[in-house]
């Protein structure tokens, strides 16, 4: 029996692109949360301290203290929770790593004073400085938070050029601290170990356990 011709190539066109994506299937988010973690790496699998015990903090450290503030948000954060969710998919980000740095950054905006830190100098959710960037968008839209991740993700994929031998939890790390401090000073895995990006992972860990 003969296989028409169109038949056959589109089966070759199929088996191609699927061969050759980039990138590991999307899995909609809406409808399994638990399962999408993006491009960049499954957070529950990787280790963290959570925030950092110094002489300064000796209370509300470590996974604990990270947990406590991430609980604290919770409530503001689920007013941008269908956003978080629209720009994680568009942008292959997990929506909960997302609400981890609008956690740290703003405490879910609510820092915030017409978009603005208390000096002034950084906008949105996410926190961009206006000296680095033009913030594009209102302060909590989609249209700013799709400017902040896709800043972050273009960090993130720096660090994978700069140091292709790292493993995907240092190359998220690493994206993180560039996107806090710039990609200059990093030169080796010690330089993303640090209280902001571990803080981070721990709240990402929670917000990923409550739905986002």
């Amino acid at each position: 029996m003969l296989i028409p011709v169109t038949f056959l190539s589109l089966a070759v066109l199929i088996v191609t692109s699927e061969d050759t994506s980039p990138y590991p299937p999307l899995v909609n988010s809406h409808f399994q949360p638990h399962l999408y973690h993006g491009c960049y790496g499954d957070i529950m699998s990787m280790d963290t301290p959570g925030a950092s015990c110094d002489i300064d903090r000796l209370i509300n450290c470590g996974i604990s203290g990270s947990e406590m503030f991430a609980e604290m948000d919770l409530v503001p954060m689920k007013k941008y929770e269908t956003i978080i969710k629209d720009v994680g998919q568009k942008q292959c980000v997990d929506p909960a790593l997302i609400a981890a740095i609008i956690s740290r950054e703003t405490h879910a905006g609510s820092a915030l004073r017409d978009g603005w830190d208390y000096q002034g100098l950084k906008f949105g959710l996410m926190q961009l400085d206006k000296h680095t960037y033009q913030p594009t968008g209102a302060w909590d839209s989609e249209e700013h938070l799709t400017q902040a991740v896709r800043i972050l993700t273009d960090k993130i994929k720096a660090i994978q050029r700069k140091f292709p031998t790292w493993t995907m939890s240092q190359h998220l790390k690493g994206g993180l601290s560039a996107y806090r401090s710039g990609i200059d000073d990093i030169g080796t895995p010690s330089d993303v170990e640090n209280d902001y990006t571990n803080d981070i992972l721990a709240r990402c860990k929670f917000y990923k356990r409550h739905g986002f």
